[in-house]
């Protein structure tokens, strides 16, 4: 007769005692993993504040037309990649090594971060060189962010991994908001080093994780499910290319909607999502595991995490347009420095989530997840109620109480709910499931750009050319060149903002105008607070209709969070059957080509 198979290194891990071996690997690995995701998650968004400085540096014009999309995917790509990627380089994590593929993945981004500041181009090539190595930057990223989660649910008991995932999870989007200050400050001594900052810090992980992090979970086998990887992959960059186009004004229209070529784009991108659909119903090891869905925990624990992240990833977009475009410049702030002070002024929030975030993990390990995601994703409606009542000139106390209760909502919501769908799938599926967690995440963010500045554009696009014509003839600008600056399209006027470029001085100074005004004119076109002014009331027409947009999603993903069912062990609970998962964590046979749902019930 043959010997039972050995305990797996995961069951071993679980058992292990306080102060043991494999209780300081434990918090090696969530050191190291959060350092991961923490760099992965700032470099998302660590170039919003450092775009006035990129452009700057490259020498390209932030207001030309054709220069918008350079800015878009600058944005976007970064997310899109991520989104993509995160669930095949899991799945590779499952075959060949969580650890392996995660050390693999701090070298990449590290390498593609050098290449990254050392741009030699200028205009649109410097462009192109950015967006081109910031989608290697997101590869090495999505390796990091697809494995870490693995790793920690491998390395730490039942008892413990919401916490764990709760610290990871925090980390992520700390990063996120942390990236907002620290590409302002960056870039204020040089733009390089919003990419220079990275290499220290990558090399040094990265030695360290390869030589403190084990596989501590099983291997199994299978193959990546190509033509579900490429339909995703082309799918969904079709519909993010017609996002960047159909953003832009097109025959007349504030946006390109009803441009053919943005149609064809959303048809055809539609199209290859559906057949995606039918693929992975239809091949024996999908990318993603359909299977996963029969549990209630995992799909809607994904489709709650995927209303929250289209909201909060819009709102991030909003909040910075409404502090560096109208508040701060009211209040004193040149343009030129809004970019920084606009990531200082949002600094609540992320105090907020690193409050709430590591507490709602704990108590969600000894209360159930539930509860504590539904009731934060309940306050984070409510929060943008709040923002939807504040005026334009709000005063600040009173956003940075709305904003810091929106991070603490987050952070209730984003642990429990990473810890339940984490916690609902067999051992040998890790990698893939934190793979499809990370890819609805990211697949909301990318898709919340278009989203809420398509809202926000169609708020303005009613009113703002009339207000912005109007308010320079009544400062003696000829009708005509008023017409034409009163004729800059909505999304510009947007990304001006954002880029902390006063609008009108920057169209006004070629045509000559300001020559021929009076001093007190002049001095009134190009000040701080002639251009908030006009915005202001479309401004916030667009954030009203933004803002309720988000609190529906906020309610939706409630809903979606208390249909995910009661605790997996709690007295009375349905559970799953531990059959198959204990046969993921002790076989030595492969997991992946077994149907992931058969071990629910």
């Amino acid at each position: 007769m043959s010997a039972p198979p050995p305990a797996s290194p995961a069951r071993r891990d679980d058992r292990a005692g306080p102060g043991g071996q494999n209780d300081r690997y434990k918090w090696t690995a969530l050191t190291n993993t959060t350092a991961g995701v923490f760099m992965s998650a700032l470099d998302g968004s660590i170039v919003l504040n450092a775009l006035p400085a990129i452009f700057r540096g490259i020498h390209l014009d932030p207001l030309a037309p054709g220069n918008i999309a350079f800015l878009l995917w600058m944005i976007m790509g970064y997310r899109l990649v991520q989104a993509v990627l995160v669930v095949t380089v899991g799945r590779l994590g499952d075959m060949y090594g969580r650890v392996r593929i995660y050390n693999a993945g701090f070298a990449v981004f590290s390498a593609a971060s050098v290449l990254l500041s050392f741009d030699p181009f200028t205009g649109g090539h410097g462009a192109l060189w950015l967006i081109a190595w910031r989608v290697v930057q997101a590869v090495g990223g999505s390796m990091l962010t697809a494995n870490s989660a693995a790793i920690l649910t491998d390395a730490f008991p039942q008892e413990q991994r919401g916490f764990a995932l709760g610290i990871n999870q925090v980390a992520a989007l700390a990063g996120m908001f942390i990236g907002l200050v620290a590409g302002g400050l960056l870039a204020a001594w040089d733009w390089r080093a919003v990419f220079w900052v990275n290499v220290p810090v990558g090399v040094f992980f990265t030695v360290w994780a390869y030589r403190t992090l084990r596989e501590t979970g099983r291997r199994g086998g299978g193959r990546v499910d190509w033509w579900g990887n490429i339909t995703f992959a082309v799918g969904l960059s079709s519909v993010l290319v017609a996002v960047t186009y159909g953003l832009q004004p097109y025959g007349g229209h504030s946006m390109g909607w009803t441009n053919p070529p943005v149609i064809a784009l959303i048809a055809g991108g539609v199209a290859l999502l559906v057949a995606f659909v039918l693929v992975e119903r239809r091949v024996a090891q999908p990318m993603l595991q359909p299977g996963l869905f029969r549990s209630r925990a995992f799909t809607f624990g994904n489709l709650a995490g995927l209303a929250v992240s289209i909201a909060r990833g819009g709102m991030q977009f909003v909040l910075i347009i409404w502090l560096q475009g109208i508040w701060l410049p009211l209040h004193g702030y040149d343009y030129a420095d809004t970019p920084l002070w606009a990531g200082i002024f949002m600094l609540p929030l992320t105090a907020g989530f690193l409050a709430a975030g590591p507490v709602s993990g704990y108590l969600s390990d000894r209360f159930g997840a539930r509860g504590l995601a539904t009731s934060g994703a309940l306050l984070f409606g409510a929060s943008f109620v709040g923002l939807m009542l504040l005026p334009i000139d709000f005063a600040y106390w009173a956003f940075a109480l709305l904003i810091a209760l929106n991070g603490i909502a987050s952070g209730m919501f984003a642990s429990p709910n990473s810890s339940s769908i984490m916690g609902s799938v067999p051992a040998g599926l890790r990698g893939v499931a934190s793979g499809m967690r990370a890819t609805f995440q990211n697949s909301g963010t990318a898709v919340s750009i278009g989203v809420f500045f398509s809202l926000m554009i169609a708020g303005l696009a009613s009113s703002l050319p009339q207000s912005l014509g109007a308010g320079l003839r009544q400062q003696g600008v000829p009708a005509h060149v008023a017409a034409q600056v009163g004729s800059l399209p909505p999304v510009s006027s947007l990304f001006a903002a954002q880029l902390g470029v006063n609008p009108v001085d920057h169209l006004l100074r070629p045509t000559g105008t300001l020559a021929h005004l009076t001093a007190a004119q002049r001095q009134a076109l190009t000040g701080r607070e002639f251009f908030p002014h006009l915005i202001a009331g479309p401004f916030h027409s667009g954030l009203v209709v933004v803002f309720a947009f988000g609190a529906v999603l906020a309610v939706l993903a409630a809903l979606a969070s208390a249909l995910r069912g009661p605790r997996a062990d709690a007295p009375g609970a349905p559970v799953p059957r531990r059959a198959a998962t204990d046969r993921a964590d002790s076989s030595s046979r492969p997991v992946d080509g077994r149907p992931a749902g058969s071990s629910y019930e």
